[in-house]
């Protein structure tokens, strides 16, 4: 469904293989990294905030209702007893009723990304030569 390959070659810098795109990841400059791209929890927060556009965009084109411009804004939080969260904001720039806002929430709630994220996965790692 979904290959990437990540190549790391000196700090935390990291270069980002996705088919024929191409794309880099850091940390920031205070924890020590060069803050060459976004970190791997903003990369996290982009893969959500992307799969929860398109899939709005998909839905609202089935009912044939004009959205506009989508803005997906997303924030990752831990508290001080380590509960982690994600906050996310949708915006739209066309006028919506009620019943759409609340349906849109619904589908945002159902997207892949967030599925995968609320249900867990099994993350198996091996060393290959």
């Amino acid at each position: 469904m979904a290959h990437v390959t990540v190549i790391s070659e000196f700090k935390f810098g990291v270069q980002v293989v996705a088919g024929r795109h191409r794309l880099s990841a850091d940390e920031p400059v205070d924890i020590g990294g060069g803050d060459t791209g976004p970190s791997p929890y903003e990369l996290l927060l982009a893969s959500l905030g992307a799969c929860t556009s398109i899939t709005l965009r998909m839905y609202a084109g089935r009912k044939e209702w004009e959205l506009g411009k989508i803005t997906v804004g997303l924030r990752f939080t831990r508290d001080a007893e380590k509960k982690e969260r994600i906050d996310r904001r949708m915006s739209f720039s066309k006028p919506l009723t009620a019943q759409q806002k609340a349906r849109l929430i619904e589908i945002a709630g159902k997207t892949p990304v967030t599925r995968t994220l609320l249900q867990g996965l099994a993350i198996d790692t091996t060393i290959v030569d």
